[in-house]
């Protein structure tokens, strides 16, 4: 039997603790876990039965006992965190929104393929077996050429002008925490736009509160975009075709139904599959697969379209002009 790949776990917040829980539920191997402060460390580690706790991501890179390293600290963060995994000779998992903006994406990238390392987006949604789904339908052209895509992912978040959301120093926002989801929800289906149209409005903090975009394709495809952090929505999403439709259920971009229609309403399909836990674990199943393999990208999210997505956000952020501090 071959060895089990070995996580390490960089930051200990929300996010962190809501992967670890999938990871330990569906049998993964987590071994260490970093945090700016031996406390926060301990504390995570305790809490999940984690071996080793370091009280620095330095020492977490260093750990000989971890193979790849989830790194779900604040956007901004990132690009320094993968960074330091890679140049020690870990492979990476890099929460979402992959980076700050396409340059630290491409820097990432570049960095990972000179090492011969995997670097993946942890865009969890992509591997979970409804969206798997969805790919093999439009495949198989039960409903025609993709005409149309519309998505939602507006959530009532805090107002709190020092929320992290909130926070335009540690990437918050509406579009990288939330828009990230439907526009990669796009660029899954339909690749990358011919052009882009964005309008957004804002906090007084000057983060995005609402974002909406509208992709045109050379097909002849338009997808529609609508992400919020202050109003909750329907957070469903729709492919249109020529012969058909697909409709996700709420929470679209989270385990949940699916139903294929033909034109004349008729139901062709209902897909209901049973998950466990929140289904972040498949995110880590196609790294595992990666490394046991010795491939560095595969087809589901390769690292090169991270790379054209936070283009895509660079554009819609300069369209409704928005910079973060690091940037300015």
């Amino acid at each position: 039997m071959a060895a089990k790949i070995r996580w390490g776990i960089l930051a200990t917040g929300w996010i962190a603790e809501l992967f670890v829980k999938d990871l330990l539920l569906t049998g993964h191997q987590v071994t260490a876990v970093g945090s700016r402060t031996q406390a926060s460390a301990d504390r995570f580690a305790a809490q999940f039965g984690i071996p080793t706790a370091h009280g620095s991501y330095e020492a977490l890179a260093a750990d000989p006992n971890v193979d790849i390293i989830y790194i779900a600290t604040p956007h901004p963060q990132h690009a320094h965190a993968a960074t330091l995994a890679l140049n020690a000779g870990k492979h990476v998992l890099v929460e979402k929104a992959f980076t700050l903006n396409a340059a630290d994406a491409a820097d990432i990238v570049a960095l990972a393929r000179t090492k011969g390392l995997v670097v993946l987006e942890a865009m969890w949604t992509r591997f979970l077996p409804h969206m798997c789904r969805v790919r093999d339908i439009i495949a198989a052209g039960t409903i025609g050429e993709v005409r149309s895509i519309t998505a939602d992912h507006r959530q009532k978040l805090p107002d709190d002008p020092k929320h992290r959301l909130n926070a335009l120093d540690l990437g918050g926002g509406a579009l990288l925490d939330l828009g990230i989801y439907p526009i990669s929800f796009t660029w899954d289906i339909l690749g990358k736009p011919a052009s882009i149209a964005a309008l957004a409005t804002f906090r007084e903090t000057g983060a995005d509160a609402q974002v909406a975009t509208i992709f045109h394709y050379a097909s002849g495809a338009i997808a529609t975009t609508l992400s919020s952090s202050d109003s909750a929505g329907p957070n469903r999403a729709v492919v249109v075709g020529t012969k058909g439709r697909i409709e996700l259920d709420r929470v679209w971009y989270s385990p949940t139904t699916l139903r294929v229609y033909d034109n004349e309403n008729n139901v062709l399909e209902t897909f209901d599959r049973a998950v466990k836990g929140r289904g972040m674990q498949f995110q880590a199943d196609e790294a595992e697969r990666l490394i046991a393999a010795g491939l560095t990208a595969g087809d589901i999210m390769p690292p090169a379209q991270s790379v054209e997505i936070m283009a895509t956000l660079d554009e819609v952020r300069r369209q409704i002009g928005l910079k973060y501090p690091q940037e300015i």
